[in-house]
């Protein structure tokens, strides 16, 4: 078997719009395509052994075991490596369900998908799957556990810690969407103008001075000290005669640690002796030059979170230990107790596995024990001198035992340092007293303290600490989201999302769009090139600055990673026409139909999906779509048409010259067709369905049409506002027409625009694109050859597989079956033929450069034209 391809989808996608995380993985199965499972002797009885789980899989059976059934009755290995996909990263601790494997048009050949909670696990489950399933046809023994290991550490690298991850989970319960900025815990909450940021638990409103005294506890103790709130004597020292002065006014036992530090790094708790001391001094100083060194509190560790100036939670923390019984050591009552299965490989679990390090051998050098020393019946270890959770300490909620005295003490600590989220260490027998009362100490107060404790205590009441997060950045009233409307289609995207725009930013909003030639902010290029994919579309919605996003949303985008928003207001399908057959599995109309369709189903439930009804593969994706429906069409007598008015559906039609949006028989007239700039006089059919698009998605989102209507005559035509869009120069003794136009169906726009054109010739510059199939490349030679008089045919560009010589002459064909008397020259280089016809051009001729590669082709023309203006002047 072979990988032909792997690749991560992460939004909305052909296989699913709700699932959208998904592994699709391109699988040649080559020689086992000829043996199924049941041909394979013993493979149901290996599988079932390495994999005996996979009998929880239901399969189409719809019944426990329903898989190995399938199996025993013979299914392809495709099929299996989907399963197997899934069960390992199950097995890993990341459940997921979702798969779906599809032969291809190439027999043998097949798209394994599956869903992942992580994306570089997902990706490695899939090479992970194929080498089990080759081991298993050979009844080779397979390590898997080093492969579940593998993917616990590429979770753990690549995942959100604990506390982010509750903070985004919270705000996906809550319908806010989110994006991760970069590979750590930095995450974007919402879109554009809407957005809030936060890293682990440090938002977009956290203070950045009260982040520097957090950070400073020697700062945070004086503050604290000055506003009498009760914190342990102490001072701080860099050396050993600092250590003795400090030690002679506070005497023993002490703490000392870093003064820099975090998570209990470098930290000895309960030091007696000078020995112990100076030890304990240069541990803290691998962390941090200056160090901490202050009386030692008995009691038991609280960590108290302070969110928005409101307690929500406090727990008591453990340090990790162990239990003596009287007959086993340490080092296997470590064991016993990691075997607790709410015990994990990092954060995977409520608790973490305990694990032997410095600190723990020090604590037990100072018992006088090691790890072979059997404690006594009940005799409780303590194997580190931090209760953190990632060090394997537990955690009790003792939210609801907190003196109330003590919450206004927390409250008021939080605004004494100025932290929104903000956790507080507490030393204290108890919190049910006042801490005045029982001796109790703030030890710290912490930036960015983590929720883990709080989120899954090893005992007492879970809280959703990450609630009141998402209360403070997101109160009631306040959006996450921006307005988005998505154009998708054939032809047409560019320059309806353009005039979509242009309409946008004419009602009052900074928008952002997306196109095949660029991202814009406001009319401002941001990046230049074909920006029609998702990280285009995210980079829009990563703009602070941005109020409304048109995303123009290209088929390629779609397939590779799927869209690169949740979903959309308001979703267009222009048209779906021949482009591109034979590509990635699209070999028909249906096909690509399936591929845009993911824009219109991912609009929201009382949104619009915009369909043209003269399209009949649009027309078919109506029938499945959840939300609400309006359609567009040249012929207000079209069948359908009629039909849908009849039906009270909302429809903009062209009629009697105008731009009309009717509701079943009722007629709103927005603009007169010659009135619209970017119509060329009403002569440019195809903008006329672009610009009715445009107007159906503008009065459904809720403008006025008196505001549509001046926006439509605003928006003029040219190489700055629609580049490569029927763009007209006008020399003195002829013009030159550049337009994008690159399949049969842009070809026939063009002709019929020509049409109405009055010219002594008409000049066309043309290229085949070698990734079409020969019928469409014929196709625009043929439509070439009615609409021209002379043809240039260029090809330096786009062969992609083919020869030069071998498109040229699918033109040629397509040109003599045309059906009249066409001259031809061949010019291979685009500038080249486009400087030969304007050289060359007469009295009255109309050049027509149909030109994939536009700006290369407005450059040149607007050099000549520039050159002409200039020497007219002189």
């Amino acid at each position: 078997m072979k990988i032909l391809k792997i690749q991560a989808l992460r939004g909305p996608n052909i296989w699913s719009v709700q699932r959208k995380k998904l592994i699709q993985m391109r699988l040649d199965l080559e020689d086992m395509e000829e043996k199924p499972t049941n041909k394979i002797p013993g493979f149901r009885e290996r599988i079932e052994k390495l994999l005996p789980t996979l009998y929880e899989h239901r399969c189409s059976e719809g019944v426990p075991g329903g898989f190995f059934s399938r199996i025993d009755r013979g299914t392809w290995m495709g099929h299996v490596i989907e399963h197997i996909a899934l069960e390992i990263q199950t097995l890993a601790g990341m459940e997921t369900g979702f798969g779906r494997t599809r032969e291809t048009k190439t027999p043998g050949t097949y798209n394994v998908v599956f869903s992942y909670t992580e994306e570089n696990v997902g990706l490695f489950a899939a090479e992970s799957a194929v080498r089990i399933a080759e081991a298993l046809i050979e009844g080779i023994e397979y390590d898997l556990e080093a492969d579940i290991q593998k993917m616990r550490e590429i979770r753990e690298r690549d995942r959100l810690g604990p506390s982010t991850g509750s903070i985004v989970e919270e705000a996906v319960a809550r319908d806010i969407p989110w994006i991760r900025l970069g590979t750590n815990s930095l995450v974007q909450l919402g879109y554009g103008v809407n957005q809030m940021r936060f890293q682990a638990t440090i938002t977009c409103k956290t203070s950045n001075i009260a982040v520097d005294i957090a950070c400073n506890k020697e700062e945070t103790k004086r503050m604290l000290d000055m506003n009498s709130v009760p914190v342990p004597k102490g001072s701080i020292c860099v050396d050993e005669e600092d250590l003795k002065e400090c030690l002679d006014k506070i005497g023993f036992p002490v703490v000392i640690k870093p003064l820099d530090g975090n998570h209990g790094k470098g930290a000895s708790i309960n030091v007696k002796t000078w020995e112990d001391a100076v030890s304990g001094l240069e541990f803290a100083k691998k962390y941090s030059r200056r160090v901490i060194v202050e009386k030692y509190i008995t009691g038991f560790d609280f960590r108290v979170l302070v969110i928005d100036n409101k307690l929500v939670a406090a727990a008591k923390r453990v340090p990790a230990h162990v239990v003596g019984n009287g007959a086993d050591s340490i080092q296997t009552l470590i064991d016993e107790t990691n075997k607790d299965p709410r015990r994990g490989y990092g954060h995977e679990n409520v608790l973490t596995e305990i694990s032997v390090d410095r600190d723990t051998e020090d604590l037990l050098e100072k018992l006088g024990y090691t790890l072979e020393t059997v404690p006594k019946n009940g005799e409780i270890v303590y194997l580190k001198s931090t209760a953190n959770l990632s060090t394997g300490g537990t955690s009790v909620d003792v939210t609801d035992m907190m003196h109330p005295e003590n919450i206004f003490l927390a409250e008021r600590i939080s605004r004494i340092i100025g932290l929104d989220v903000c956790g507080i260490d507490i030393m204290a027998e108890n919190l049910t007293q006042p801490l005045k009362e029982n001796g109790g100490c703030i030890l710290e107060v912490n930036a960015a303290p983590g929720f883990r404790m709080h989120l899954a205590p090893s005992e007492g009441l879970p809280r959703n600490v990450a609630a009141p997060v998402i209360d403070m950045l997101y109160p009631p009233g306040k959006p996450s989201r921006i307005p988005i409307i998505a154009v998708t289609g054939t032809n047409g995207k560019t320059t309806t999302t353009r005039l979509l725009a242009h309409i946008v930013k004419n009602n009052g909003f900074r928008v952002g769009f997306t196109t095949s030639d660029g991202i814009y902010v406001q009319n401002h290029m941001m990046e230049k090139g074909d920006t029609t994919g998702p990280l285009s579309a995210e980079y829009i919605l990563k703009d602070p600055t941005v109020e409304f996003a048109v995303l123009e949303t290209a088929r390629g985008g779609i397939l590779r990673s799927g869209l690169g928003f949740s979903r959309c207001d308001i979703g267009i399908v222009t048209n779906i026409q021949e482009d591109h057959l034979g590509l990635s599995d699209i070999h028909t109309l249906d096909d690509l139909a399936r591929v845009k369709s993911t824009v219109v189903k991912s609009v929201k439930k009382d949104g619009w999906a915009i369909l043209n009804a003269e399209d009949e593969h649009c027309m078919n994706i109506a029938k499945e779509l959840q939300c609400n429906i309006a359609y567009f069409a040249m012929d207000e007598e079209h069948p359908t048409v009629k039909r849908l008015c009849k039906e009270g559906k909302i429809v903009a039609v062209y009629e009697n010259g105008f731009i009309t949006v009717k509701r079943g028989e009722w007629k709103i007239r927005v603009e007169r067709a010659t009135h619209v700039p970017l119509t060329l006089g009403g002569k440019a059919k195809f903008m006329i369905a672009n610009a009715l698009a445009a107007t159906l998605a503008a009065y459904l989102y809720g403008f006025k049409t008196d505001d549509i209507s001046l926006s439509l005559q605003t928006f003029i035509p040219s190489v700055a506002q629609t580049p490569g869009r029927m763009n007209i120069f006008e020399f003195k003794r002829f013009k030159v027409l550049v337009d994008f136009a690159h399949n049969p169906a842009g070809y026939l726009g063009v002709e019929d625009y020509l049409q109405s054109v009055d010219a002594t010739k008409k000049i066309g510059i043309i290229a085949g694109v070698g990734d079409r199939r020969d019928e469409d490349i014929k196709e625009c030679g043929k439509i070439a050859g009615r609409m021209f008089d002379h043809i240039i045919i260029r090809q330096e560009k786009h062969l992609r597989g083919r020869t030069e010589e071998e498109i040229i002459n699918l033109i040629l064909d397509g040109i003599s079956e045309a059906g009249k008397t066409v001259t031809h020259e061949i010019i291979t280089k685009e500038t080249d033929a486009i400087k030969h016809a304007i050289n060359s051009a007469e009295e009255g001729t109309y050049i027509t450069a149909l030109s994939d590669v536009v700006t290369n082709a407005i450059e040149i023309v607007q050099e000549y034209l520039d050159k002409e203006n200039e020497e007219g002047s002189l």
